[in-house]
C-alpha cells in the first residue's frame, strides 16, 4: 500500500498516511485521461455562433431582372451570398459540443491522474491549512516550504481565507474535492491536499 509523509505548513514531516491502492497505486490509463480531458474542454464550448444563409435573410423573393436580354449576369435573388446584404455561404450554426462520459470512465481517469501524481512525486499531503485572515505572503511561504511553485490546492470544503490568500499568486489555485477535475490536476505541476481532502477523495473514488 502506498505511503506518504504528512507535512505541516512549514514543510516539516509530522506523520505519515497510507494511501488507497485503488486510487494512488494503479497503472495510469492515458487514453482514458485524454478522453475525459477532451470531453471537459468540449463541454466548456458555448456553441452559440450563428449566421444566416440565403434562405434565412429577409427579402429577395422576386427575381431582380429577367433571365435573358439585359446584358447582365443572371441572378435569382438579391439575397445571393455574392451580393451585399445577402446570406452567408456555409454559415456557422449554433450547435451543442458537449460529450457524455460515463461515470466509471471519469472515475478511472481521476484515479489515473492521482496515481501519476504520486508516482511522479508531484503530490503533497499537509495536515491542515488555514489562516486567521487572508494574506498572500503566508500562502507563498507555505508553497515555498512544500516546494510547490505551480500548485493546485485541494480543500475538503471552501475556506475563504485560503482561497483569497492564493488568488493573487501566479501559478497557484484552490479547489474543493467536489469541484476537482482531471484537467485542473494536469494543468498544475503539484497537487497539494489536506488530510481532510484526502479522506474525502478516498471516500468518493475508492469504489
Amino acid at each position: 500500500m502506498p505511503k506518504m509523509d504528512v507535512l505541516d505548513i512549514q514543510g516539516k514531516v509530522v506523520g505519515d498516511v497510507e494511501l488507497s491502492e485503488t486510487i494512488f497505486g494503479i497503472e495510469p490509463n492515458e487514453p482514458v485521461v485524454h478522453q475525459v480531458v477532451v470531453a471537459l474542454l468540449a463541454n466548456k464550448r458555448q456553441g452559440t455562433k450563428n449566421a444566416k444563409t440565403r434562405s434565412e435573410v429577409r427579402g429577395g423573393g422576386r427575381k431582380p431582372w429577367r433571365q435573358k436580354g439585359t446584358g447582365r449576369a443572371r441572378v435569382g435573388s438579391i439575397r445571393s451570398p455574392l451580393w451585399r446584404g445577402g446570406g452567408v455561404i456555409f454559415a456557422p450554426k449554433a450547435r451543442d459540443y458537449s460529450q457524455k462520459v460515463n461515470k466509471k470512465v471519469r472515475n478511472l481517469a481521476m484515479r489515473s491522474v492521482f496515481s501519476a501524481k504520486y508516482q511522479d512525486e508531484e503530490l503533497r499531503i499537509i495536515d491542515t491549512l488555514d489562516f486567521e485572515k487572508p494574506k498572500t505572503k503566508d500562502m507563498i511561504n507555505v508553497l515555498n516550504a512544500l516546494n510547490a511553485k505551480k500548485a493546485l490546492i485541494v480543500l475538503p470544503e471552501r475556506n475563504d481565507n485560503v482561497v483569497l490568500s492564493a488568488n493573487n499568486i501566479q501559478g497557484a489555485a484552490t479547489t474543493t474535492v467536489n469541484e476537482l477535475n482531471v484537467y485542473d490536476m494536469l494543468k498544475y505541476d503539484v497537487l497539494v491536499m489536506t488530510k481532510g481532502a484526502l479522506e474525502k477523495i478516498e471516500e468518493v473514488y475508492a469504489s
